[in-house]
């Protein structure tokens, strides 16, 4: 190496060791610490995209509206506990409206990136978690129990991942993905969310998946409730479906809940297409749903409330023994296209579909 490559490279270094000509670094992510006592939304509110507001362990009575991008809302699991405020002011949106956590966006500007983690949600009015304009919204290891409607809820919103949580005792879904509740509309395209692995027990309905297409249901544990998985569409174009249903274990769905406006009295269902399109329902083990109900049975092909019809729904690979009234059940008498193929089950309805 000569004197002046010598020269050249301590230089070089001295630049490096003094910061001289390197380029400005990015803002760092911070991390904002939330103690018992401290305001949660105070740190959301501080917060910048990236940042990550960490709750210690405790309980907190308020509720929590996130509006901005690239935030992780992270507790310490089962130990950090958020409640209902009796004080919420009127102006809170998010507690008035009887939720948990709000992650809310705009048809022109959706809240991305956001992710909820590793806490629980508990007596809330309404929700626990309600979502509306998010893209790639994750939800991990969330107990979300003893809510008044859903326990992890979303509408008009891509690409999210609900994954590991536990819902329980729920008022109705205990997770619930639609299009909108608002008004009527065609299907909303959710770009491929996923929910699974979560534990769904003692609500209404284990989850609804109502008006949406492009959407998975995996690797779900079931059992306990009214009935298992719902998949809702209706008359409205697009159409709902284009949806996959597989990996999960649907069991003992059989508390009885009575009618709605909306719906006949349910028990002992286990999963049920109800109006959609397109949809692949495979290799699940569905067991022991048991009742008398309309929509009764292990996995259930049912016209929807407005008569809209199913059409090239698929059902196969499934193991679907013990249920009454039957393992499989087409009641769709309007459908056309759907298959039953493969699957492992005792009685059908009509006769023939094992």
């Amino acid at each position: 190496m000569t004197k002046r490559q010598t020269t050249m490279l301590g230089c070089a270094a001295l630049l490096v060791a003094s910061g001289l000509g390197a380029a400005a670094p990015a803002s760092a992510a911070v991390s904002h610490q939330v103690q018992p006592g401290e305001s949660i939304q105070a740190a959301v509110d501080a917060a910048q995209p990236g940042d990550t507001i960490d709750i210690a362990a405790g309980t907190y009575t308020e509720s929590v509206r996130i509006t901005k991008s690239g935030l992780t809302l992270r507790g310490e699991g089962s130990a950090t506990v958020l409640k209902p405020s009796k004080t919420a002011a009127a102006a809170d949106t998010c507690a008035g409206a009887g939720n948990g956590i709000c992650v809310i966006g705009t048809e022109k500007q959706p809240v991305e990136g956001v992710q909820v983690r590793s806490l629980t949600l508990s007596g809330y009015a309404k929700n626990g978690l309600w979502a509306a304009w998010t893209d790639r919204l994750t939800v991990r290891h969330v107990t979300s129990e003893n809510n008044g409607t859903w326990g992890i809820a979303q509408e008009r919103s891509t690409r999210s991942v609900l994954r590991s949580n536990l819902v329980r005792g729920n008022g109705d879904a205990g997770i619930f993905v639609a299009n909108t509740v608002s008004a009527e509309s065609g299907a909303t395209d959710t770009m491929g969310t996923v929910v699974s692995n979560n534990l769904m027990v003692d609500n209404r309905i284990g989850t609804t998946i109502r008006r949406v297409r492009n959407l998975s249901v995996e690797a779900n544990e079931i059992t306990g409730n009214c009935a298992g998985a719902f998949l809702v569409g209706d008359e409205t174009k697009p159409r709902a479906g284009a949806l996959t249903v597989r990996f999960n274990r649907v069991q003992g769905n059989n508390k009885h809940c009575d009618k709605t406006a909306r719906l006949p009295e349910i028990q002992g269902t286990g999963i049920v297409l109800t109006g959609t399109e397109d949809t692949l329902v495979e290799w699940n083990v569905i067991r022991d749903n048991v009742g008398a109900a309309p929509m009764s049975g292990g996995i259930v092909l049912f016209k929807s409330i407005v008569g809209a019809a199913g059409t090239d729904n698929v059902v196969r690979n499934n193991v679907a023994l013990g249920n009454g009234a039957a393992d499989l059940a087409n009641r769709d008498t309007a459908g056309t296209g759907n298959v039953f193929s493969r699957n492992m089950c005792g009685l059908s309805e009509p006769a023939g579909l094992c």
